[in-house]
């Protein structure tokens, strides 16, 4: 049966192309790279989407709990202030869940902590694990920010973090347990990443090229997205359906055929009872790696042809991890209220292998529905579909 679609009733980015959605949009817009100089020292070339951009300082009972991940969630809920404000004059706190994702946690601040440690004898005086690494610190700082005390935890799915919480916001409004949903997730820069993905020969030197047949791999970036799901509202998007899959197919490499990532789409449309001819352009996860980028192309051509205009982000913001999935879902917003979508950046020239429709340009046009795919290790796959307010 399908799902009936709900209200996505305001959006908030932060990444390496700016502090808010306006900026973001802009820089999509404008097509920017917001990749650069790695703030954290390694030892090898990469470039980053690091936050550049001053983040706001704790209300004071928070102060325990101040981490970069923390300010990044503060900094999206000021940009939330006004469509927050109202779901909580719609919904009673006890009926608001807070569902996020995220694949570092406070690794960040661990390392640098673990780094004083080697130097000094003895972690930080005011290290504080449970309130600076783990998923629940973040829990309580959106949850005290926002007054929500409602259902509330964290995925952590690696590349699909920020994407499943959709689904889940979706079956427990459905369900009647609540009414509305902050929906989202965060990463940070560190060193666990970068230096994870290079040993997996996966990270480029340069600004990734998504889809290109000159791609190298992929950047690491951080930032966050925030969604508000609700039961009823006054829509900027709807949220239609989502669709899961898991083909386990390898610990780290996807399935040659794709067949998870089109199994993840083809639910994601029933779920919604959206035949594949309904959709006007896909957001895909486009990593810029040999083996993601031909497999998805893959199961896209084959779920919905060789029309539909296809669009990776990662050029412009790099691989946000447990971010991802969120910032692409709001990112997929912008074609269905703005009616243009990004030029899927450093694509040109396309690798012959990939026969979906990358759009090396930016298009206008109407955007009806979009789908924004998000594949994670061990075949962990998600596909959201967005449809434009009717």
């Amino acid at each position: 049966m399908a799902m009936a679609p709900l209200p996505i009733t305001g959006f908030a980015l932060c990444n390496g192309l700016g502090p808010d959605r306006r900026a973001v949009r802009d820089a999509l817009y404008e097509g920017k790279c917001g990749l650069g100089p790695s703030p954290i020292e390694v030892p090898f070339e990469t470039v980053v989407g690091a936050v550049r951009w001053a983040l706001p300082e704790l209300p004071a009972p928070l102060a325990p709990w101040s981490t970069r991940t923390a300010r990044i969630a503060a900094l999206l809920l000021g940009d939330l202030q006004a469509p927050l404000e109202a779901l909580r004059r719609r919904w009673q706190p006890g009926r608001i869940a807070v569902l996020l994702g995220t694949s570092t946690a406070g690794a960040d601040v661990t390392e640098n902590a673990y780094r004083v440690y080697l130097a000094e004898g003895a972690l930080p005086r005011d290290y504080d694990l449970f309130r600076h690494h783990t998923y629940g610190a973040i829990l309580h700082v959106v949850r005290t920010l926002t007054g929500a005390e409602g259902p509330s935890w964290v995925v952590s799915t690696a590349c699909t973090s920020s994407a499943k919480p959709l689904a889940t916001a979706q079956r427990l409004i459905a369900s009647g347990l609540v009414d509305a949903a902050i929906v989202g997730g965060i990463d940070t820069l560190c060193a666990m990443t970068l230096r994870g993905f290079r040993s997996l020969d996966a990270l480029s030197p340069e600004p990734a090229r998504p889809f290109s047949s000159e791609r190298r791999g992929l950047n690491i970036g951080e930032g966050g997205a925030f969604l508000l799901v609700e039961r009823a509202g006054d829509p900027v998007a709807l949220l239609e359906g989502v669709g899961e899959s898991s083909d386990a197919h390898h610990i780290s490499a996807p399935d040659p055929q794709g067949e998870g990532a089109r199994l993840a789409m083809a639910r994601a449309l029933a779920d919604a009872g959206v035949p594949a001819s309904r959709v006007d352009h896909v957001n895909a996860h486009g990593t810029g790696t040999r083996l993601n980028d031909v497999a998805e192309a893959a199961a896209i051509e084959a779920l919905v042809g060789r029309e539909v205009p296809v669009v990776s982000t990662k050029g412009y913001t790099g691989h946000m991890l447990g971010a991802a999935g969120a910032t692409e879902a709001a990112i997929a917003i912008f074609a269905l209220t703005e009616g243009f979508i990004p030029a899927s950046l450093g694509a040109d020239p396309v690798d012959p292998k990939i026969g979906a429709r990358i759009a090396v340009e930016r298009v206008h046009g109407r955007f009806a529905r979009v789908l924004s795919n998000s594949f994670a290790f061990g075949g962990n796959n998600v596909s959201v579909l967005l449809g434009a307010p009717r």
